[in-house]
């Protein structure tokens, strides 16, 4: 798939389809995002990848535990600023309510909204979960450059045919998730990777967040007149 056709249509999938991933294509996705840019080499990031039984325990424990800890445990990291300014808190909040629009909950619908959140914690239905870790001496760069390992996860799956969803939800249940993956005390989660095949008949599946115009978020200088491509 062509790189930026591969950027354009990859989105937040929150319904998967339940076909199986073949090992030997994760770990061709993982090879091929392995390439992502890391300050220095480091390339700062650990992956589990779950599927089956394992992924499938995970989630059980996860549900079973939501009773007691609707929001799961107190997070090692904050996902948001505390006081999110303008213009990233209504960016936040038109995601938000073009999703449930998309589903058709009012915003008034507690349950049901509560219900849709939870599916974070199945992974939409996917049938493999990655699960991204940081070594805690790692700073604000190394974060960085996570991100684009991220990225490249999500774009090679692309090519493979897959769709994803990277979510930070997961951080909540950072011991739980250790249980069953036992990483070292030095490792902490950052997210989750979803992955997997597309619902397409899922009315979710029908939300694109809107993006800024470029004219919003950057400046040009210095280029000459007549060079676009």
């Amino acid at each position: 798939m062509d790189v930026l056709d591969a950027l354009d249509s990859r989105f937040s999938c929150r319904a998967f389809r339940p076909d199986p991933v073949p090992e030997p294509v994760v770990r061709d996705i993982l090879r091929a995002a392995s390439r992502a840019p890391s300050g220095g080499n480091l390339q700062p990031w650990h992956v589990h990848a779950l599927a089956g039984d394992p992924l499938a325990q995970l989630v059980d424990d996860v549900r079973g535990r939501m009773t007691d800890m609707p929001r799961g445990e107190p997070g090692e990291y904050r996902v948001y600023p505390p006081e999110l300014k303008e213009p990233y808190a209504s960016r936040r909040f038109k995601a938000g309510e073009d999703l449930y629009a998309t589903i058709e909950f009012a915003r008034e619908d507690k349950a049901a909204r509560g219900r849709q959140f939870r599916r974070n914690f199945e992974l939409f239905g996917a049938p493999v979960g990655v699960f991204v870790y940081l070594d805690r001496t790692m700073g604000p760069p190394q974060w960085a450059d996570c991100g684009m390992f991220l990225q490249s996860v999500m774009l090679a799956a692309r090519a493979h045919g897959l769709h994803s969803c990277a979510q930070e939800a997961w951080a909540q249940w950072h011991s739980l998730v250790g249980e069953h993956l036992a990483p070292p005390p030095e490792h902490m989660l950052f997210c989750a990777i979803a992955l997997g095949y597309m619902d397409e008949a899922a009315p979710v599946n029908r939300l694109r967040t809107e993006r800024a115009a470029v004219d919003e978020f950057a400046r040009f200088g210095g280029f000459a007149a007549g060079t676009e491509n």
